[in-house]
């Protein structure tokens, strides 16, 4: 169990700016990771297995991309509990993102607004630190049930134009498929201009298509099979989730293959650009996409439709707006197969992750 209680550090980091209480936090992590310091932060995974795109779950919470984005604080973060923690997005060449200011807390509705723009020190760096990481060396000594799975979140450079943008994330598959459990294809983040074009219909059966065949000759060179997830918007309307969903359909979904052994997967959702949520609070009119407790509904209203969409058997990872073991259950319910948080960890602190794992297990 954690040593320091979150409600004694929050005053002190949200009294920095925002952006930089991220980064010491990250630098805190990367220090004390694999430390007896991690104790301040640590607590047990709760065992709840699943086995969802031939991958099994330690339990069904996870990380969500954009919190380490260079990949420097996996075991740190391991130490939390979580069942899966996701790093990046990378890009194949390091960028600085967006000018500064670009990140915004609104504490009045426990969100966040970014507009970061997938600032990262490139895949190079990305995979020297991914390599670094223990934890699944340490799952092996320890033998404590299943160990965390790591997914690693791919996208394209602010200056390649969006006609070339496969080329980017090809270059990005190539380099993570060997030490990732699963791939995150970003297609969906609002801070890269015309990056959710992507998401049309001509634009994704070309995308997913090129994938598809890069995956299958990965899959026999590294001999294993890592399943690929598109993150997808919560700013769609029905008419464009059912084109989505038939692009899946099209070249993703096996009939009968049963979800545990799918390799392909949603997650639903990213931040979005929406802000009647926040109307009137300060740095509302912000540009950027907004997470926490406003996207809650519109991300589970996308999840509701995916799966009535695709069926029952197509692994969907649901993100946006949990803050409660009751809202992680909630986007069960809703469709998710499992869930990922990132501004509920920043409000709440690692004690999240184990309420949401917990509430999660037990309503089953």
């Amino acid at each position: 169990m954690s040593l320091l209680p979150y409600s004694l550090a929050r005053p002190f980091l949200f009294a920095m700016d925002a952006e930089t209480a991220h980064e010491h936090t990250l630098a805190m992590l990367a220090r004390t990771q694999n430390t007896p310091l991690s104790w301040a932060y640590g607590q047990t995974r709760v065992q709840d297995p699943l086995t969802l795109a031939g991958l099994n779950f330690p339990n069904r919470v996870g990380l969500a991309a954009g919190l380490d984005k260079n990949a420097q604080c996996i075991d740190g973060l391991a130490a939390m509990g979580f069942g899966f923690v996701e790093v990046g997005t990378v890009t194949p060449k390091g960028q600085p993102g967006n000018p500064k200011p670009r990140m915004f807390r609104l504490p009045e509705a426990n969100a966040l607004i970014n507009r970061l723009g997938f600032n990262n020190e490139g895949l190079e760096a990305f995979l020297a630190n991914v390599k670094l990481a223990k934890f699944r060396s340490q799952s092996a000594k320890k033998a404590a049930g299943t160990p965390m799975l790591l997914g690693l979140n791919i996208g394209k450079n602010a200056v390649t134009p969006i006609e070339n943008a496969a080329d980017d994330y090809l270059i990005c598959l190539d380099g993570v498929y060997p030490h990732a459990d699963y791939v995150t294809v970003n297609i969906s983040s609002p801070n890269t201009k015309n990056l959710r074009e992507l998401q049309s219909d001509e634009a994704l059966d070309a995308l997913i298509g090129t994938l598809a065949k890069r995956r299958a000759e990965l899959a026999q060179k590294h001999h294993k099979q890592v399943p690929v997830f598109i993150k997808i918007a919560p700013d769609l309307d029905s008419d464009q989730i059912a084109v989505i969903a038939a692009t899946l359909k099209r070249h993703c979904v096996t009939e009968g293959t049963p979800a545990s052994e799918s390799l392909w997967g949603v997650i639903a959702t990213n931040t979005t650009i929406a802000r009647d949520a926040v109307k009137g609070m300060a740095h509302a009119e912000e540009t950027g996409g907004l997470s926490g407790a406003p996207v809650f509904e519109k991300s589970n209203d996308v999840i509701r439709q995916l799966r009535a969409a695709m069926g029952p058997n197509f692994p969907i990872i649901g993100v946006g707006g949990i803050l409660s073991g009751a809202d992680a259950v909630a986007k069960i319910k809703a469709g998710a197969d499992v869930v990922q948080i990132y501004t509920g960890l920043i409000y709440k602190g690692p004690a999240l992750v184990k309420e949401a794992a917990l509430a999660i297990r037990d309503q089953a």
